[in-house]
């Protein structure tokens, strides 16, 4: 492999000054050598990502399929990274590579309309359990609502997990389910250039969220934060609390539904 001369090229690092890291992009352009060293660097950062998301899929997905999109993914963060955004080039790669590897997934549609169907129908039951109590509802409270047994409800909550599944911040479409031509990561025209709107709406979403879910049950929270914030797999956040992944994966499930209904209420108030 070609050596590379100019150690600044690949210092995305999180410890480098905006200022060094804007030097250095200068010297990255598409085809260079320095564009390929950085792929290369970052490989195992895709190969994480997509061992995350493949963890709730279904056998017959083609995971050569999401390697390759998240490839893509990173190749796109390496030419469109802005050091002056004031992110570190790994957490910005990050977010390209899942958003790619989520948009293959909604473009092959892997998870059957039933599954979404049944989302939709336990968010809805959250949703209407909140207005009238006024607080985030128990899974014990939503069992009841929907007229299953705890047992029953957990089973509900394993079948509908791939549906819940996605980045937080997806964009929401007329029908409650994420854009499947895009998602808010990819929803400039200009990825050079920041659109304001668009820029004011994913902070908004995100004041939401984080607002959202200081009102969780604290377990929730915690699985939450495990997972999205600290990277780890739901194996090991199974070990941490003492249960089975099936479980943690329920308590995932019932937090990001539970954070769906309280935005998608949220926007039909705005609306009406």
């Amino acid at each position: 492999m070609t050596a590379i001369t100019e150690p600044a090229t690949l210092n995305y690092g999180r410890n480098r000054k905006p200022s060094q890291q804007a030097r250095s992009r200068s010297y990255v352009s598409p085809g260079s050598a320095a564009e390929t060293e950085l792929v290369e660097r970052y490989l195992p950062l895709v190969k994480t990502v997509v061992g995350r998301v493949a963890i709730n899929l279904p056998s017959h997905v083609n995971l050569d399929d999401l390697n390759s999109a998240g490839l893509v993914g990173l190749l796109n963060a390496v030419r469109n990274f802005d050091p002056q955004g004031g992110s570190s080039f790994e957490s910005y790669a990050r977010v390209r590579i899942r958003g790619a590897v989520l948009d293959e997934l909604r473009r092959l549609d892997w998870v059957p309309r039933s599954v979404h169907d049944k989302a939709r129908r336990v968010q809805s039951a959250i949703q209407e359990l909140e207005q009238k109590n006024g607080q985030v509802p128990t899974p014990a409270q939503v069992a009841r609502a929907l007229d299953l047994s705890p047992r029953e409800y957990e089973e509900l909550l394993e079948e509908i997990r791939p549906a819940t599944f996605v980045c937080l911040d997806a964009a929401p479409g007329p029908d409650g389910e994420s854009d499947s031509d895009s998602s808010r990561y990819e929803t400039v025209a200009d990825e050079s250039q920041e659109d304001p709107v668009d820029t004011a709406s994913r902070r908004e979403l995100s004041r939401l969220i984080a607002e959202r879910i200081t009102h969780l049950p604290e377990m929730q929270r915690k699985v939450l934060a495990l997972y999205y914030f600290e990277d780890l797999r739901l194996r090991e956040i199974a070990e941490v609390f003492g249960v089975t992944e099936s479980r943690i994966c329920q308590i995932h499930s019932q937090a990001v539904l539970a954070i769906r209904a309280y935005v998608e209420q949220l926007e039909c108030d705005e609306a009406a």
